[in-house]
């Protein structure tokens, strides 16, 4: 039967100023109890919002954390322990940087293109100077691509060389080059795959990304894809979870990156929702149905019908009283052809518990911030010794650059069609310091004002990485 209304965990939704909110109460259709919210401000907010989560008395904090916050959460989870997060910090881990993504991957010997990673400027150009080109050059810090601007490919020594002295990134990551036929994005929620797509890049391009050009469909999706997307999951213990998973020419498959926070139509959302209900109650909800290969059929529907759509439910194979099966509907997958009901046999959909120790905690893995860029312009950081264990970061609010307001305003105002009206919706929406903190390390945040779109934030941080070489 499921646990009663007041057996069930009181839960909260975990927001923040200027952050896309993944989740709702839509999303939580027929949950019986109130469903609280707790914002956090940034700032020196740790203490309040800890206070507020222990008056509200939640018991569960469902929602994903953005890199700038990761650390202090880490810190607010701990003080915490009677609140089980949804993520869990653990899972959320990936979410923090493209390294802590590697680090994950070489923990679990999961296939991901060679990889590189110095704090030490020095050895990194060394090895720069004698490697084999071309490499793929990234951003560690955040766990996304924004849509592939800060992803780039290098040629010979020289373009590394000039490539770090004008972007400035910090650790020096990089991999090797990987000539791929495409990558696929598989969504998973209990391990289970619910969506999946190719993005191929455009004729004599690398970069797959929509955004820059390239192409997407739903269509045969290869199973060795959707095996390793399942096992990813299972690794990080994820409620729901996203791999892009590049397909190369050599016909391997290989992790590029894996999180929880991921672009995803509503009605993924609302199965996420409905899986967590099922989950935290017991059974007294039921549980969602996706049927594999859901996303070859949704795929032929209008992506902006797709944006609109909400609660879609499938029916649920049940054989006939003597055990036969009516339909003739199979599908070649892997090394054999099977009718689509008993691929969702194969790939189940398990009920994620939550773990009771820290698998990722910050004084061991927060490389990021313990061996943090000294000097920017002789770019030396101090050589790591074994001995020096990370330390967990305080909050992640002060500025990233020394500018004034009046100095920001003037650069912002140089942007081509960003006019003083535009640049005004900016700052009111942004305070000086929470502007800072967005061009650093998310510039989509800026599609939050109204007006303000990607074309638009593509050349706002074209001229904030100018200013910064200069």
């Amino acid at each position: 039967m499921g646990l009663s209304n007041k057996e069930l965990p009181k839960l909260g939704f975990l927001y923040m100023d200027y952050v896309l909110r993944f989740f709702d109460y839509s999303n939580f259709k027929g949950w019986p109890n109130k469903i609280e919210t707790v914002t956090y401000h940034w700032g020196k907010d740790k203490k309040r919002f800890i206070q507020e989560v222990k008056d509200k008395k939640i018991d569960v904090l469902i929602g994903n954390i953005p890199a700038t916050a990761y650390e202090t959460f880490r810190e607010i989870a701990r003080a915490l322990p009677n609140v089980r997060f949804i993520p869990s910090l653990d899972t959320q881990f990936s979410n923090k940087s493209k390294e802590n993504v590697t680090r994950f991957a070489w923990k679990y010997d999961l296939p991901i293109p060679k990889t590189y990673i110095y704090y030490n400027r020095e050895n990194g150009d060394k090895f720069l100077k004698k490697t084999e080109y071309p490499k793929i050059v990234k951003k560690s810090y955040g766990p996304s691509n924004y849509g592939g601007y800060f992803v780039h490919k290098v040629d010979s020594y020289k373009e590394a060389k000039e490539l770090y002295a004008k972007k400035k990134y910090h650790p020096m990551y990089f991999q090797d080059f990987v000539p791929m036929e495409a990558d696929i994005r598989v969504m998973l929620i209990g391990h289970k795959p619910v969506c999946a797509f190719w993005r191929r890049a455009p004729e004599g391009e690398w970069l797959t990304n929509t955004s820059q050009g390239g192409s997407m469909d739903y269509m045969n999706v290869p199973k060795n894809v959707l095996d390793l997307a399942v096992r990813v999951s299972k690794a990080a213990n994820a409620e729901y979870w996203a791999c892009d998973v590049a397909y190369g020419k050599d016909g391997k498959v290989r992790i590029l990156e894996c999180a929880t926070a991921f672009a995803a139509f509503p009605y993924i959302r609302d199965w996420i929702g409905q899986y967590i209900m099922w989950s935290l109650s017991k059974g007294r909800f039921r549980k969602p149905h996706m049927p594999m290969f859901n996303w070859e059929e949704l795929g032929k529907i209008s992506p902006d019908l797709l944006r609109t759509m909400r609660h879609i439910t499938f029916g649920q194979y049940n054989a006939s009283y003597d055990g036969s099966y009516f339909g003739n509907k199979k599908k070649m997958y892997g090394e054999g052809e099977y009718y689509l009901h008993e691929l969702d046999s194969a790939y189940k959909m398990f009920d994620v518990k939550e773990r009771t120790f820290e698998e990722w905690p910050s004084e061991k893995w927060n490389y990021q911030d313990r061996f943090a860029l000294k000097n920017i312009k002789s770019m030396k950081v101090p050589a790591l010794k074994k001995e020096d264990a990370p330390e967990a970061a305080g909050d992640e609010a002060s500025p990233a650059v020394d500018i004034t307001e009046d100095q920001l305003e003037i650069l912002l105002l140089t942007v081509k069609g960003l006019t003083e009206k535009k640049l005004k919706k900016i700052l009111d929406f942004y305070n000086h310091e929470e502007l800072i903190n967005v061009l650093e390390m998310d510039p989509r945040a800026l599609e939050n004002v109204k007006g303000i779109k990607t074309k638009m934030i593509e050349k706002i941080v074209a001229v904030w990485d100018e200013y910064k070489t200069k």
